[in-house]
């Protein structure tokens, strides 16, 4: 019986671990890291274009056809107020689910996959308010500090309907 509570134990520990943590997929503007959950990823594209819409912000860089549902793509450089990105064969969009949608950002390179703590994430410190507004908080992993991405606030305000 001791044998099964200490399996049971060990089973709730490691449950409590997962829970726990974070698995983030980690991406690069330039030299700054970004990171999302992993569980909103759906695909890992090369860029190959995009169809421009009328009347929609700066960093909306139009939509693809993703086997049959249209995806806005968002330039993260662009969102952060960097200027557009000028999109070479290595750049890549991430496609994920925001809520009931999906949505790209492109992005230079996808990095690695993490998995961090969540007592290990600090809130954004003030003083920048795009990156404030933008950002769900920061971690530090393996001496380089990961942005989290705030999903919701990248693609609010992008009027979408033309």
């Amino acid at each position: 019986m001791e044998v099964l509570g200490l399996r049971d134990d060990v089973t709730d520990r490691a449950a409590m671990v997962a829970q726990n943590t974070l698995q983030l997929i980690a991406f690069s503007i330039g030299e700054q890291t970004y990171g999302v959950e992993i569980t909103t990823v759906r695909e890992i594209r090369a860029w190959n274009g995009a169809t421009p819409l009328p009347n929609t912000r700066e960093y909306v860089r139009g939509v693809i056809n993703l086997r049959g549902t249209i995806v806005p793509i968002f330039d993260l450089r662009a969102r952060f107020g960097d200027g557009q990105t000028s999109p070479t064969k290595n750049h890549v969009v991430v496609v994920m689910s925001v809520g009931d949608k999906w949505v790209g950002i492109l992005v230079d390179a996808v990095s690695d996959i993490l998995t961090v703590s969540r007592d290990d994430i600090h809130a954004v410190p003030e003083g920048n308010s795009i990156d404030t507004e933008l950002l769900n908080g920061i971690v530090t992993h393996d001496g380089r500090m990961v942005g989290l991405i705030d999903l919701y606030s990248i693609v609010s305000g992008a009027k979408l309907d033309g």
